[in-house]
């Protein structure tokens, strides 16, 4: 008999700004609608199938409150919004952001949602494009959206048999707000059937849950980054170690805690997160009570120094290696590990989407066959363990009715099969069989740790982790503040942010998953009372990032400083930065438009002039309170603010200084240095002029790199550019003449 062992591994990352209670993506919530009840559920007909779930408390935490009615998005806002009521930004968002489903599988096949793609066109990578393809949209054309958005990603199971799902579906199009209100009672009936359902799936005894750390971490990174030299000694690294093994334990005895209060028991198995080990993380493992963990061949064939060689029709030819439990021991303590069979799971993963579901169950169920009974043959009728372990829910969408009759296809013959027997990953790891004392660190990809920390964006994310992370020690615990702050570090932690940065991986999300690991980290430094490092308003994203709309600086001019635009040819040889175009977050609830609408800037031989317009007189906005900064990266640590007080306008420039404090460590602080040589006006706009000897610029061709905030209440209300800076460099000798033109 061939026991397998099946692990579908449900995970999201932590999408909610913790400040604003806003969920950043919508992911969680459709999945959940898709395959997260579906997977399981899809058992009941198939009773003597058993398998293990891996469910990450990140993504169930967030399901929760999906289910209450407690969370938001932004998708969800506008999904339920009178479409009578959406406002242009709205309409933009919607259709810009409503067709994020696969297109062969969840779109094409419904005519109406084709044809609104359709409607829509390719990719909006412009306002201009989306204000073009908003206007194409009729009011009923956006309500229908509204419902197909959601309509899409309903759960095969409800698509079959639902009646309220059966009728939308017939219906197709012509959807009014009553349908909408029904669709929402389907939605939350789904999200409050979910972690239900896999209750009473571990409760009949026909699933196991495991669990991943809390954030889905990389254990090994936390422990100690340095674990990465292990297998590229001549990598950049990040300016700052992150050594704290102790949050690796957090994370893991936090989700052992959440396991048992939402499943009742304690999860004894683990599929770290990424599938990545290393030696230091194997005592907190098992300290947390955890008996057996999954990872990757590659890695066992690294611990053993070995290879895993295979055929032409992808056999593994040392069967004996690979199908079986380990014992990793270290010191007095150990666990057992089980090491997946990465071409049979890939073959779920990237292959069989575009099969016939009978003929993909077939091949399938016949190299497990065949495996088996190599295994057999090389032990002389010994029982292999066959791990099966994959995603368990973006493959779906590649296949057909969402992989639902692949699964049954499958199921079935696993159930009824003569030299087959499926088992929990736990009943797999019951009586390891080999031990070893080290096992090599690494991952499910490569057995190394490249994805999260190989490429600069991805070490500049650690530094800023790092960073936070000593920042947080010198904060006294046990407040509400801090606790808060130590919750925005961990969820920093989670593997998900680095996975998107570098060359390595993209998607249409990239700049919404870097800002939001900057947001955590930001706030968790205002919830400290420290100072937010300039840094972290600035992407960390170098491969492919989109450019600030910047206009560049072609002649010297010298303008006249008096706050009015004297004349029209004042500022003709400036750079700009069109605001409209680049400002605001990556999603908010209720969106504001920003204050601030153009910025010019340019030089003479000694100055750097800049000029602010606002949506109403900037001399106005500064009476009522408001304050400009010019917040500068290059040079390092210098501000120049604008502000008015006792009906006088200053300008005051700051600079960043170290400060130690009696009984607290050295930190960083901003002192006020004068006003320098400055000279500031405000009437209809704003106009600086910046001596560049104020800003500790004495070279021809310097870079300067700046952003515009504008502070309110105290704290910073808007930032511009919102992902790069405003980039120059200080004129030299060749300035004019490479500008010239006849």
């Amino acid at each position: 008999m061939t026991r397998v062992a099946i692990l579908w591994h449900m995970h999201q990352p932590y999408y909610e700004d913790l400040v604003t209670r806003e969920h950043i993506l919508p992911w969680v919530r459709l999945h959940a609608l898709k395959d997260y009840y579906g997977m399981v559920a899809i058992l009941r007909e198939f009773p003597d199938v058993r398998m293990t779930f891996n469910l990450v408390p990140s993504l169930l935490v967030q399901l929760e409150a999906f289910a209450g009615d407690r969370a938001r998005d932004r998708s969800l806002e506008l999904s339920l919004k009178p479409a009578a009521d959406l406002d242009e930004h709205d309409i933009e968002f919607v259709v810009e952001h409503f067709f994020h489903a696969q297109r062969q599988r969840m779109i094409d096949i419904y005519p109406r949602y084709a044809e609104l793609l359709a409607r829509r066109g390719g990719s909006l990578p412009s306002p201009a494009d989306r204000r073009a393809a908003a206007a194409r949209f009729s009011r009923n054309d956006l309500r229908d959206l509204q419902v197909w958005h959601k309509l899409a990603w309903i759960d095969p199971l409800y698509l079959d048999s639902d009646p309220r799902v059966r009728r939308l579906v017939a219906k197709g199009r012509g959807f009014n707000e009553d349908d909408k209100v029904q669709l929402r009672e389907v939605e939350l009936e789904l999200l409050n059937r979910v972690i239900p359902e896999y209750r009473d799936a571990v409760a009949r005894g026909q699933i196991e849950v495991s669990a991943s750390p809390f954030y889905h971490p990389i254990l090994p990174l936390l422990c100690d980054t340095n674990v990465y030299l292990r297998t590229h000694p001549d990598s950049r690294m990040p300016r700052e170690r992150f050594v704290h093994p102790e949050d690796a334990a957090e994370q893991l005895t936090r989700a052992v805690t959440y396991h048992e209060r939402l499943f009742g028991r304690r999860p004894v198995g683990l599929w770290p997160s990424e599938g990545s080990v290393s030696d230091a993380m194997i005592p907190l493992v098992a300290a947390a009570g955890f008996k057996w963990l999954a990872t990757d061949e590659l890695i066992l064939a690294r611990t053993l120094n070995a290879t895993f060689s295979r055929d032409g029709r992808g056999h593994v030819e040392q069967p004996e290696w690979l199908y079986t439990p380990y014992r990793i021991r270290a010191g007095s303590v150990s666990v057992t590990a089980a090491f997946r069979d990465h071409v049979l799971s890939d073959l779920i993963g990237f292959t069989y989407a575009g099969w016939n579901a009978d003929a993909a169950a077939d091949d399938f169920v016949g190299r497990l066959v065949e495996a088996g009974r190599r295994y057999r043959e090389r032990t002389g009728g010994g029982e292999a363990l066959i791990p099966i372990i994959l995603d368990g829910e973006n493959a779906w969408e590649h296949f057909e009715a969402g992989g639902r009759p692949f699964l049954r296809a499958l199921y079935r013959r696993l159930s009824a099969h003569r030299e087959l027997r499926t088992v929990t990953m736990a009943e797999a790891c019951e009586a390891p069989a080999r031990e070893v004392t080290s096992i090599f660190p690494g991952s499910w990809i490569d057995a190394n740790f490249y994805i999260w920390i190989g490429h600069a964006d991805d070490q500049r994310g650690w530094t800023q982790l790092a960073e936070a992370r000593t920042t947080l020690d010198t904060v006294a615990a046990g407040s509400p503040a801090a606790d808060a702050a130590r919750e925005e570090i961990l969820i920093a932690e989670g593997s998900d942010w680095f996975w998107w940065y570098g060359d390595d991986h993209s998607s249409a999300h990239d700049l919404e998953f870097d800002d939001l690991f900057r947001r955590h980290l930001r706030n968790a430094y205002r919830l400290m009372d420290k100072p937010v490092p300039d840094e972290l308003f600035v992407s960390n994203i170098s491969a492919g990032a989109p450019p600030a709309t910047q206009t560049h600086p072609t002649a010297l001019f010298t303008p006249t400083l008096d706050g009015e635009e004297t004349s029209y040819f004042e500022w003709l040889g400036a750079g700009s930065l069109e605001i409209r175009d680049t400002a605001g977050a990556m999603h908010q609830a209720t969106r504001r438009e920003p204050l601030l609408t153009l910025v010019h800037f340019g030089f003479d031989e000694d100055h750097l002039y800049v000029r602010v317009d606002a949506t109403r007189p900037m001399v106005d906005l500064l009476a009522d309170g408001y304050e400009l900064s010019l917040k500068f990266l290059q040079p390092d640590s210098v501000r120049f603010s604008v502000r008015q007080a006792q009906g006088r306008l200053t300008g005051l420039y700051w600079e960043r200084h170290l400060v130690a404090q009696a009984g607290q460590a050295t930190r960083a602080q901003w002192l006020e240095r004068g006003p320098g040589h400055a000279v500031v006006a405000a009437g209809t706009v704003l106009e600086v002029g910046l001596p560049l000897v104020d800003l500790n610029i004495t070279a021809r061709g310097t870079a300067i790199a700046f952003f515009v905030a504008v502070y309110a209440n105290g704290g910073e209300a808007e930032r511009h550019p919102a992902h790069r800076p405003i980039d120059l460099v200080s004129p030299d000798a060749l300035f004019e003449a490479r500008h010239w033109r006849a």
